[in-house]
């Protein structure tokens, strides 16, 4: 099936303008964000929105599936629930918002007081610090104050292509508990897993082998 015609364009001959044609609306890169942790719900998508309308997230959905950056589909029985996710193409963005944490981490120094947090938010900026451990793949749960998420350090093996996800993995080699100055810290690359754990600014639990290693054992 032909894609549909875009209903705006910058009209530029140029990557990055049809870049931005697709995923340059306020919203789209965040909903990316979150459908990287698998297939969710339209009521968790807003849940984890803060902010954004229901009639601004239904329209970037759908700006979403015609530029074929996201598939709808229907859970099987029992759960018979609605779910997005994205394609291929839409997962392809994943160094796209890896590169803007990156660039936006040292804007975390300061937490307003009208910041909303989730704790998978921490996610995507440690992806690339988690791959490079000597460990890899392997699936690690992080466990900040605000909340817990894991990380597959070998990429989307997950549900739905997943790089990580809310919430605990049964499946987890090892569980890092830190605070959130210690994870910005990580993420921006003035703290190792290595000096975190001998500092003590994160704990390390787990029997497997990868749990041991990160332990120092």
């Amino acid at each position: 099936m032909p894609r549909q015609p875009r209903r705006r364009s910058y009209d530029q001959y140029c990557a990055a303008a049809r870049a931005l044609d697709a995923v340059g609306d306020r919203w789209t890169l965040l909903i990316v964000r979150e459908l990287l942790a698998g297939p969710r719900r339209y009521t968790d998508l807003h849940a984890d929105l803060p902010g954004v309308s229901t009639d601004v997230l239904a329209s970037r959905l759908k700006d979403m599936e015609r530029e074929e950056l996201a598939t709808r589909r229907k859970l099987p029985p029992p759960a018979a629930a609605t779910v997005y996710e994205l394609t291929p193409c839409g997962r392809e963005l994943l160094p796209v918002l890896t590169a803007l944490a990156a660039w936006g981490a040292p804007e975390l120094a300061e937490r307003r007081p009208t910041d909303a947090v989730r704790a998978h938010w921490f996610a995507i900026p440690l992806i690339p610090l988690l791959r490079r451990l000597p460990y890899a793949p392997a699936v690690l749960d992080v466990r900040l104050d605000e909340g817990e998420f894991h990380v597959r350090t070998g990429g989307g093996e997950g549900d739905g292509g997943a790089v990580y996800g809310d919430g605990a993995a049964p499946d987890a080699d090892a569980r890092l508990a830190m605070d959130a100055d210690t994870c910005r810290a990580l993420a921006e690359g003035t703290l190792t897993v290595e000096e975190g754990v001998k500092a003590g600014r994160i704990e390390v639990t787990g029997e497997g082998p990868v749990a041991t290693a990160l332990r120092g054992e």
